[in-house]
């Protein structure tokens, strides 16, 4: 039994079927939503890290690509925490072909949480000292879980104070037809408010009647409230 077989053993062993109820309704995985078929097993995430902990050491990538194609949930949240820390501690071949594997399998990101806990941490932090193009390329991309995987991976820019893909993204992302991509836009807005507040001002002064609400009110969450409500009515 190889060790991606072992570990999803692991998590059906600690499967709650009352916490699966709850997790299918709340991830929007009924026909037409955003996570249509997705299966969950009701196990949490500090039990997903829990258990990738025990297989750390025995998972290869080989075993990463097996989880990333489960049907379950919890399989493709393990194999992401998984790789997310084999990227941190990579040697430079490693980290791309880390990188490869993560953009190659980006279809099996397919949940917002999924893209959230790796994308900085994979694709963010590989392009630190890149040119910034993937991610330009990604928001061109018709899988709603790409464009994400764009804009999130730019937190990893923000931490370091670097903000220009971040404005750039959520600006040629306005139109984007889902709210999964304007809640990210907001999110990374805020995010680089705390860098450079004056920053995020400029940007809300010009582009603020043209954002999405749900972007726009987001940004604004950490401005005073009089702020608050002048951008909302511009």
């Amino acid at each position: 039994m190889g060790a991606a077989t072992e570990l999803v053993a692991s998590l059906f062993a600690l499967a709650s079927p009352e916490k699966a109820a709850v997790l299918t309704r709340f991830f929007r995985t009924g026909p037409g939503q955003y996570g249509e078929g997705d299966r969950f097993l009701g196990v949490t995430v500090p039990q997903i890290r829990a258990v990738e902990r025990l297989f750390r050491r025995s998972l290869t990538l080989d075993d990463v690509v097996e989880l990333l194609a489960h049907e379950a949930h919890e399989a493709r949240m393990a194999a992401l925490i998984h790789l997310v820390g084999r990227y941190k501690k990579a040697d430079a071949a490693g980290r791309d072909a880390i990188f490869r594997l993560y953009l190659d399998h980006a279809a099996r990101v397919n949940n917002w949480d999924l893209v959230d806990v790796s994308a900085p941490g994979i694709v963010g932090a590989h392009l630190l000292d890149r040119a910034s193009a993937p991610l330009f390329s990604l928001a061109r991309s018709p899988l709603l879980w790409e464009r994400r995987i764009a804009v999130v991976a730019t937190l990893a820019f923000i931490r370091k104070g670097r903000l220009d893909e971040t404005f750039t993204l959520c600006q040629r992302l306005r139109g984007d037809p889902h709210d999964l991509i304007h809640k990210a836009c907001g999110w990374m807005l805020r995010e680089a408010g705390k860098r450079d507040e004056a920053r995020l001002r400029a940007f809300l002064d010009a582009k603020a009647p043209t954002l999405p609400r749900v972007t726009l009110r987001y940004a604004l969450e950490r401005l005073p409230a009089s702020d608050r409500a002048r951008y909302l009515a511009l």
